[in-house]
C-alpha cells in the first residue's frame, strides 16, 4: 500500500501560474512532475483493483440516448472518480483547488470537476475530437494526468494537441509518464490518443460551467 503524503507535497503549485498564462495564451497546457509519484502510485493501484474487480467499463461516445460504443474510434476502458479511495479524494481536491485558482484568475465560472480512470489496451486508441462544443460548452477545460511510470519513448499512447484554427497543425504531444498533467480549452483543442503499445492508465476530468436552466438540471457526463 502506498503512503501518501501531505496535501502540500502532492503537486507542483510552481506550474499553476504557467498552467493559466498558457490557458489564456495558446489554449493548452503539458506539464512533468505535476503531480506527486506517491500520489500516481497510489491512484494506479486504484486501476489495478478495478481491473481485478472487472470495475472497468468499456468507454462509448456521445452522451444519453446518443451514447453509442465505436471501437473504431476510440478503445478504452473507464471508471468514473467515485471518492471510494483516500487517493482519489486528495485528487480530487486538488482539482478543486486548481478551479478555485483557474476561476480567481479568468472568472469563467467553473462550477465543479469531474473524472473517470481511463485504462488503454495495447493497440487502443482515441480518434481526434473534441471534448465539448462551441455555443453549448458546459465542459470548459479538460485535464488529463498519466499514471505510468518509466513510460518507455517507443511506448506510443501519447495525446496530441492540435492548433484551435489550423485544426490538422500538431503544437504539443504529451508523454504519458506518470505525473505528466496536460489541460486545454475543452471546445477549442482537438486532440487524439495515438496507438499505444503498452497498457496505459490515466485519468481525464473536465472543469464545467452549470449551464441549468428552468429547473432543469444541465446533463451530467
Amino acid at each position: 500500500m502506498t503512503v501518501i503524503p501531505n496535501a502540500d507535497t502532492l503537486w507542483d503549485t510552481r506550474q499553476i501560474t504557467p498552467l493559466i498564462d498558457a490557458l489564456v495564451e495558446q489554449g493548452w497546457y503539458v506539464g512533468e512532475h505535476f503531480i506527486a509519484p506517491a500520489l500516481c502510485r497510489a491512484l494506479s493501484q486504484d486501476v489495478d483493483s478495478l481491473q481485478t474487480r472487472e470495475g472497468l467499463h468499456e468507454a462509448g461516445i456521445g452522451r444519453g440516448g446518443e451514447h453509442t460504443l465505436r471501437r473504431d474510434i476510440r478503445g478504452d476502458a473507464i471508471h468514473w472518480l467515485d471518492r471510494e479511495s483516500l487517493a482519489q479524494r486528495r485528487y480530487l481536491a486538488l482539482m478543486g483547488e486548481l478551479q478555485q485558482q483557474i476561476n480567481i484568475a479568468l472568472y469563467l465560472g467553473l462550477f465543479e470537476f469531474e473524472a473517470h480512470f481511463a485504462h488503454y489496451p495495447p493497440g487502443a486508441f482515441y480518434r481526434k475530437h473534441y471534448d465539448s462544443f462551441r455555443g453549448r460548452a458546459n465542459r470548459v477545460i479538460s485535464t488529463v494526468l498519466y499514471l505510468n511510470p518509466d513510460w518507455p519513448v517507443d511506448g506510443g499512447g501519447e495525446m496530441a494537441l492540435y492548433d484551435a484554427e489550423e485544426t490538422e497543425r500538431e503544437v504539443a504531444r504529451a508523454h504519458p509518464e506518470a505525473g505528466t498533467f496536460a489541460c486545454f480549452l475543452s471546445d477549442r483543442i482537438p486532440h487524439e490518443v495515438l496507438p499505444t503499445r503498452l497498457p496505459r492508465t490515466s485519468i481525464a476530468g473536465w472543469f464545467r460551467r452549470n449551464a441549468s436552466l428552468g429547473g432543469v438540471i444541465d446533463p451530467a457526463r
